[in-house]
């Protein structure tokens, strides 16, 4: 009987360094996985969401656009794996990748071994949630944090939580995008139906009542966090 052979792990590689780009291509390629390369920030958002790899390496300084713009840009419309690469050892660097929505992070010069040992690492964590999704993709669980889709029910540890329709999508956009910061763009842009007034008090306001109804902290608060200058952050860890 004829098996089927395993499907090829595709990445994009968006550096324009090119001595550091084909060393990486071609050690990759020898290790069965198909490596296309982009040289401009300006130009990876469309390849991105466009080609939709199964992972993607981006360079941190890049002629066009950097990639913390690219990553904050494809984040919301992209969910495989996007590992960052720079040559600045500086934790505010891996701060805002991390927060732009960045799953990994790591310093040059790096060798390709240890590039793909990262890559892998990412690929596995994706793998192993979306596997996890896939057994129930209507719902999500952060300890004692229980949100149902399906029949758009909140649930904290032993008492229901009503939320209007407004309310519910963004509580769910924020739950499922968690460990990411959003901007007050990405929120209008993934909501459509949340007014935009200017000042964006309307999604502040919604924010202000999801952490009452949660019972988080209003003035230091740890479920949705607020990061300064750049948005809001739903928590994994502060549900017990």
């Amino acid at each position: 009987m004829a098996t089927t052979p395993p499907a090829t792990t595709r990445v994009l590689l968006v550096e324009d360094d090119d001595l550091f780009a084909t060393s990486i291509r071609v050690y990759m390629q020898a290790q069965g996985i198909e490596v296309e390369v982009e040289t401009r920030g300006d130009l990876a958002v469309d390849r991105i969401l466009s080609s939709r790899p199964d992972a993607v390496v981006l360079d941190c300084m890049l002629p066009g656009k950097d990639g913390f713009e690219v990553c904050r840009e494809v984040r919301m419309r992209y969910t495989g794996p996007i590992m960052l690469l720079t040559a600045r050892d500086q934790d505010i660097d891996q701060m805002l990748g991390l927060g732009l929505g960045a799953d990994a992070y790591l310093v040059k010069p790096a060798t390709p071994h240890v590039v793909l040992a990262h890559l892998r690492a990412c690929l596995r964590r994706v793998q192993g949630s979306t596997q996890s999704a896939e057994r129930d993709p209507d719902e999500i669980r952060f300890g004692r944090f229980f949100i149902s889709r399906a029949t758009r029910s909140v649930r904290l540890g032993e008492k229901d939580i009503a939320f209007s329709t407004a309310e519910f999508d963004l509580l769910w956009l924020l739950a499922s995008r968690a460990g990411t910061v959003l901007s007050r763009d990405d929120i209008n842009g993934a909501l459509r139906h949340i007014e935009h007034d200017g000042l964006d008090r309307s999604i502040d306001m919604r924010i202000s009542r999801l952490r009452k109804r949660l019972g988080d902290d209003a003035e230091q608060p740890v479920r949705i966090k607020t990061v300064r200058g750049q948005g809001y952050l739903f928590s994994r860890t502060d549900w017990n």
